[in-house]
């Protein structure tokens, strides 16, 4: 393997290749520096892929690319000319797009209007909603989503809003395309979907950024990989000359291996129970999202729920926790019988969901760290007509320790937080009001390797402590890495039952329906099956 280059570039860069620069990029918040000095090369008609733990300053500079930031030292270059870029409409007008981690959708808007949103098509001074609607229709035929130009974002699922924000992207014909996270909450299919325009792109001649916690993901369609700690570029490289084990190495200075969970191989009575659950799907009343589905969880136990979208593994985590109606079978919670209980009763049963978009579901972004982490056992600490708020302190200061929130205390901004401290936020929030069932759905979405490890960590030392952990995801390297038991589930079904100690990439895969022997067989590097995103283990 090449040893990774540092500065700016890798060797076989020219001037000629690059169209956009950073030159000793610095930019500080108060007594924090997000960035120290960064150069930065954005190469025509290549991807240059960023890796970074959250809070590393890898959003912060694609912001300051992009006009949605200024910096506080250092200078922008196009075309070799320095620039100053005072908003994201000059940055626009400049040639250059960006995808947000966090979706910036209008949800009382069409999908129509959120992609013509400040640009809008005229004609003699009307704007023409005809040739918008054309637009966006060609705009989701290739991005393969069968959407209506008219439907509300509101009533879109994230996937589809996700979908939805790249078809704006790409909408403007940019030179300079950043995506940040853009496959977060994408299925299979959608990211390969994303992969086939992205390289379109490319041969057009566009320069892309794009920043992925989906390590392998980023790999296939890298040509050059970029390593951000700390607010400094660390390491640069061809991505032909690296592999998983040095992402993970630069990004947190350890090995992969020494991510892996710590799980029990013993478990206790049942804490939960389905027996011939069914759900309907509450988007078309036609369907069933869940089809008589039997599980158990047990004490100690991490069953991981795996499928592709649509399997039905959100409507049966929302189900179970009071967000959605059941409309036929029993759930039981160490032998109570829940399903006919509110999702305050079901919490003081000891359910507790930790969603999958925290953003909407899971935090009040105009509260505090700490009132975060209170809210959902906020009655807990009523007595009588006043507030007890030295326990409530005490118990919220206790919390924040116990799971780990790396911010300046309880009274921090949850908006001050990176994705990762976000979610330890909904977790730590969930753990105080004790369950004895913790529900996840997609724990990981959004953030970094390093932030991954600590969250399956959290969820084996709950497990440790007797609680039955019931998780979804869409990613197989944590379906085998982060439990004791893996369901695969299709169309509302479970399809099998996996052992992750003895199963491989493949037979998962290939059980979801998201490809057959054959398609695996070719999509998966040697890369894939040594080392994957959570474990670095080969299986």
């Amino acid at each position: 393997m090449t040893p990774a280059s540092t500065g700016p570039a890798a060797s076989s860069t020219t001037a000629s290749d690059v169209v956009m620069s950073a030159r000793g990029i610095t930019k500080v918040y108060g007594v924090t520096r997000a960035l120290k000095g960064v150069d930065f090369d954005i190469r025509r008609g290549k991807v240059t892929v960023l890796f970074g733990e959250n809070g590393a300053g890898k959003s912060t500079l694609m912001k300051i690319l992009s006009g949605v930031e200024t910096p506080t030292d250092g200078v922008l270059e196009l075309d070799g000319e320095a620039i100053a870029l005072a908003n994201t409409v000059d940055a626009s007008r400049r040639g250059i797009a960006i995808i947000h981690q966090e979706l910036s959708l209008c949800p009382n808007l069409s999908v129509r209007d959120n992609i013509f949103m400040g640009r809008e098509v005229t004609r003699r001074g009307v704007v023409d909603f005809g040739a918008e609607a054309a637009t966006t229709r060609a705009l989701l035929e290739r991005l393969e989503e069968d959407l209506s130009p008219k439907t509300l974002v509101a009533d879109l699922r994230l996937g589809q809003q996700q979908v939805v924000e790249i078809a704006r992207a790409i909408a403007g014909d940019a030179r300079v395309l950043i995506m940040d996270e853009p496959t977060s909450a994408l299925s299979g299919s959608e990211v390969e979907v994303l992969f086939r325009v992205i390289h379109e792109l490319t041969e057009a001649g566009v320069a892309i950024v794009y920043i992925s916690h989906h390590l392998e993901e980023a790999l296939e369609i890298a040509d050059y990989a970029v390593v951000f700690r700390d607010g400094e570029l660390v390491a640069t490289a061809d991505a032909s000359d690296i592999d998983l084990n040095w992402i993970i190495s630069n990004m947190v200075g350890r090995q992969a291996e020494d991510l892996s969970p710590d799980l029990l191989e013993e478990f206790g009575e049942p804490v939960l129970e389905l027996d011939e659950v069914t759900i309907v799907d509450p988007s078309n009343p036609g369907r069933l999202a869940v089809d008589r589905l039997s599980l158990t969880v047990r004490k100690g136990e991490i069953v991981c729920l795996y499928g592709l979208m649509g399997a039905g593994r959100t409507e049966l985590l929302e189900a179970l926790a009071g967000r959605l109606p059941v409309q036929s079978g029993r759930i039981t919670v160490k032998g109570i019988d829940i399903r006919d209980q509110s999702i305050a009763e079901r919490i003081a049963l000891g359910m507790a969901l930790v969603p999958e978009d925290r953003q909407r579901d899971g935090l009040v972004q105009t509260m505090s760290v700490g009132d975060n982490i209170s809210l959902a056992s906020i009655l807990s600490f009523v007595k009588g007509l006043w507030m007890a708020k030295a326990p409530e302190k005490a118990a919220v200061a206790e919390q924040f320790g116990d799971v780990r929130v790396k911010a300046a205390g309880p009274t921090a901004a949850i908006t001050s937080l990176s994705g990762g401290n976000q979610q330890k936020v909904v977790i730590g929030k969930v753990l105080m009001t004790n369950p004895d069932v913790l529900l996840l759905d997609e724990p990981s979405r959004g953030i970094d390797v390093g932030a991954k490890a600590e969250i399956f960590g959290l969820m084996a030392r709950e497990a440790r402590r007797g609680l039955g952990v019931l998780y979804a995801t869409s990613e197989v390297g944590e379906a085998l890495g982060a439990s004791n038991r893996i369901i695969v589930m299709s169309k509302g079904r479970i399809v099998r039952d996996f052992d992750p100690r003895s199963s491989t990439r493949e037979e998962v895969m290939v059980a979801s329906g998201e490809a057959t022997d054959e398609v695996v067989a070719d999509a998966l590097t040697d890369e894939k099956n040594s080392l994957d995103d959570l474990t670095g283990e080969g299986r």
